[in-house]
């Protein structure tokens, strides 16, 4: 992969991308392709923006804050793995001896089976005498595709349902009915997060100019870097508000282009178009559609959209319909994520929004729209076929 040019990303997603990789469990190797760059130029960025703590040389010097520091960790580790016991075992409580055996047998990696058999109330020498009992060809054939079902549930984030887990198993030239994933997903207890409701931010009660719907509700694009359609949403923090302004090309859903601030201010989406534009370089003639919210109509925004050469296309006042890509982007996003969170700082809510977007939404997570695929790989095989 080659050298991407200095003004491809903006400082915010370095920053970012620095303390997604000081932060994560993964390769820093593994963190620049989850994101799409290369390694060496993750690690320039982290040389330039990581920056050692003192309160960290405090802790080393210190053998006793040291000591207790380790036995924390490793206390925190324990109930880590019990919170993970009653989550992944909860579904299998009310559930028959034999499926709480095969239950055990599927996570002896992961927890004790003492520790398990407690947990499901069943005997452990009854375990071990259904254990050296020879299973069926079917028991045989769902345990496998429980183990199968179970990795792609986690890698989703705990997001998908039987409708997208078909689709994936699809992709590994494995047809199963959705009755089937249904019923093996309850027995291994994987649920869904829950949704709920959303409302969006942005004023349209004012006197500046707006611009016709030329987009007229045709989300069906057959080229990248042809239509853009964007929105601002807001995060809860214990700080106040985090406002988000996305870019999504309407090609392959990805999203482009995104800012963060604590302020809903015409910079903010301004920041969000100027990544899109960097980071893709669009031709002119671009169509960019958002609602008639304030911070669009802005004239910092349109003389920015005129130097770019890019037209604009505003929904109906109050029709939500006409930029339903973006709406069901921050559907997306707050259901999954953001609602099963309880943000401290602004800082922690945006590196969680980040890790979000740039890894799983564009690179990972199957898009209905792009006969599920993610946005990164549709277009790559767009471009390959």
């Amino acid at each position: 992969m080659s050298q991407e040019k200095p003004n491809t990303y903006t400082a915010e997603f370095r920053a970012s991308a620095v303390k997604l990789a000081n932060e994560s469990d993964k390769p820093i190797t593994q963190v620049a392709k989850d994101l799409g760059i290369n390694v060496n130029t993750l690690h320039t960025w982290i040389g330039k923006y990581s920056r050692p703590k003192e309160s960290d040389k405090a802790i080393r010097t210190d053998e006793h804050l040291y000591d207790e520091l380790k036995r924390l960790k490793k206390e925190v580790a324990r109930l880590t793995e019990e919170r993970d016991l009653l989550k992944k075992a909860a579904g299998v409580l009310c559930q028959g001896a034999a499926v709480k055996y095969a239950w055990i047998k599927q996570h002896t990696a992961d927890f004790s089976v003492n520790t398990m058999c407690r947990f499901l109330q069943v005997s452990r020498s009854a375990y071990y005498d259904w254990l050296h009992r020879m299973p069926t060809a079917n028991e045989k054939d769902d345990t496998g595709l429980t183990g199968i079902l179970e990795g792609l549930f986690e890698k989703s984030r705990a997001t998908y349902g039987t409708r997208r887990l078909k689709a994936a198993l699809l992709g590994r030239d494995r047809t199963v009915s959705r009755r089937r994933i249904g019923r093996l997903m309850r027995e291994a207890g994987l649920t869904c997060k829950t949704k709920r409701k959303f409302k969006a931010t942005t004023n349209s009660r004012h006197d500046l100019p707006v611009a016709p719907n030329h987009l007229d509700r045709q989300f069906a694009v057959d080229q990248p870097n042809q239509v853009y359609a964007g929105d601002i949403t807001y995060i809860p923090t214990q700080e106040g508000w985090l406002y988000l302004a996305v870019v999504i090309d309407l090609y392959s859903r990805q999203v482009v282009g995104w800012s963060m601030a604590e302020h809903m201010r015409t910079q903010l989406v301004n920041d969000a178009l100027l990544m899109a534009i960097w980071k893709r370089k669009p031709d002119k003639g671009l169509l960019w559609h958002t609602d008639q919210g304030s911070q669009y109509a802005s004239d910092s925004h349109r003389t920015l959209l005129a130097q770019h050469g890019i037209r604009q296309s505003m929904s109906r006042k109050g029709n939500c319909w006409d930029n339903s890509v973006s709406e069901s982007f921050f559907h997306t996003l707050k259901t999954e994520l953001v609602h099963h969170q309880c943000y401290q700082t602004r800082t922690e809510a945006k590196q969680d929004i980040f890790e979000y977007i740039e890894v799983f939404y564009n690179r990972e997570r199957l898009h209905s729209a792009n006969g599920y695929l993610s946005p990164v790989d549709y277009e790559l095989q767009q471009k390959a076929a």
